[in-house]
């Protein structure tokens, strides 16, 4: 998870992180193997990137741009796979709901060899792309190294039951009623949770 308790993409009704530890059940952790945090579909799912549809033409370098234009995570995801994961098959798609936020067991962690965490972090200190781009690429890989397919959408009822014990929402496939709205902004506003968008008090009733 990120470092502050209050972001605009925790997956909570005050995108507030301290309720999603709290409530998080570590039995089903263990038994999945991973499990993202988020459970609302926007923004990575049903799908986010068609990695060979997608690519950018091979040009020289290897780097962010392309002839002065700045190169999505979508055009360098197919590159970047195959260098991180050698040997492995692009997949055509990949889906996940956003922003690194994954709880993984320690089971799932070891699965791997150590040579291929050596070799992502090597990855990660000698890329010519930027930090924003390096980081969204694992950012759309995490669940596919512990072991979920490329595509990763469970439904939104039944992330949250499994997760948090939340079982009796009013849901679709892809979110519940008053968990979670995606913000206008990427900053929450100064005095958040007690002070909204408009500078109105809000009645935050969660814990200081």
């Amino acid at each position: 998870m990120h470092a502050s308790r209050f972001a605009w993409h925790n997956d909570d009704p005050d995108y507030d992180a301290l309720p999603t530890l709290r409530n998080l059940n570590l039995s089903y952790v263990r038994s999945s193997g991973y499990a993202n945090l988020r459970c609302i579909w926007i923004l990575g799912c049903p799908v986010e990137i068609a990695p060979h549809a997608d690519a950018a033409p091979a040009g020289p370098g290897g780097g962010d741009s392309d002839g002065g234009r700045k190169l999505t995570t979508k055009e360098i995801f197919k590159q970047a796979f195959e260098e991180l994961m050698p040997g492995v098959q692009v997949p055509e798609k990949v889906g996940v709901s956003c922003c690194s936020q994954f709880a993984v067991s320690r089971e799932a962690v070891r699965a791997r060899p150590r040579e291929d965490y050596v070799r992502w972090r090597d990855w990660l200190l000698q890329t010519p792309l930027a930090d924003d781009l390096s980081g969204r690429v694992f950012e759309y890989m995490w669940h596919i190294i512990f072991g979920k397919d490329a595509v990763f959408c469970p439904s939104a009822a039944e992330c949250y039951c499994n997760l948090y014990g939340l079982c009796n929402l009013k849901c679709q496939e892809s979110t519940c009623e008053g968990r979670y709205v995606l913000p206008e902004f990427a900053t929450l506003p100064d005095g958040w949770p007690r002070v909204g968008w408009s500078g109105e008090e809000r009645n935050f009733t969660g814990s200081d």
